[in-house]
């Protein structure tokens, strides 16, 4: 049996997903996949630039792997400019690097029979929109009920840094009032359930969860941020593997 690839790290989910050619007919077009790998490599040496040799010691591989993923990022990106092609972010064997993230909390690792999740939080209320929050409320639920809750502070900027405060939180699902379509592809690569649309007392919303009658749903309410999305996985926050 041949060796899984070892995971990637990153330090945070893209807040944007997809890029269309100007004036294209979307439904005509051509997609090109880059990986979360891919991107990250490109955005820690184009963007950020680093060398190779510390791009690899950030994402945790050799220095001939973060080569290989730079020269297929830049193929795609190529043939995407040259031919008119969408590109969309997703997938790839990515884990979130905990130790260089900006987000500190003394949450505890939560155990298998226990859910975790998370709300946006403001005052005791549902906050508005995602990607604006400066808190989240946790909420540890076992066996229908709420066994520890705690605020803690985001330390993040935009959508993408958000879901990975709660990838690293090991929170299995969100509730919030709006979040736009960027934040919604952010979350699902975290793996990370999202109910959107909910307002009032964030206590009486996770009641309202826990007992099945909350009223939201898993798409994006805000017309910002609406890009599009594909398949993808990430290393599961829950149980420490690479998943495909």
């Amino acid at each position: 049996m041949s060796r899984l690839p070892k995971c990637r790290k990153i330090r945070v989910f893209p807040n944007y997903y997809s890029f269309v050619p100007e004036n294209a007919e979307e439904q005509e077009l051509e997609t090109i996949t880059l990986t979360l790998d891919e991107y990250e490599t490109l955005k820690l040496l184009d963007a950020e630039g680093m060398n190779q040799e510390a791009c690899a010691n950030c994402m945790g591989v050799a220095r001939t792997t973060v080569t290989a993923m730079y020269e297929s990022a830049r193929k795609k990106i190529a043939l995407a400019l040259v031919e008119g092609k969408r590109i969309r972010i997703s997938g790839g064997n990515v884990e979130m690097d905990r130790n260089q993230t900006l987000f500190e909390t003394n949450l505890k690792s939560k155990g298998d029979k226990t859910m975790r999740v998370a709300v946006t939080y403001d005052n005791g209320n549902v906050f508005g929109h995602f990607g604006r929050t400066e808190q989240f409320k946790v909420y540890d639920i076992e066996d229908g009920k709420v066994v520890n809750s705690q605020v803690v502070g985001t330390n993040g900027e935009g959508c993408g840094a958000l879901a990975g405060v709660l990838n690293l939180a090991e929170v299995d699902a969100l509730i919030c009032g709006g979040i736009g379509g960027g934040a919604v592809m952010a979350l699902q690569e975290a793996g990370i359930k999202l109910y959107a649309g909910a307002d009032g007392n964030t206590d009486d919303v996770v009641d309202a969860f826990i007992t099945g009658t909350l009223a939201a749903s898993g798409d994006a309410n805000c017309s910002h941020h609406d890009e599009h999305h594909g398949e993808g996985h990430i290393c599961g926050h829950a149980h420490g593997g690479c998943h495909h």
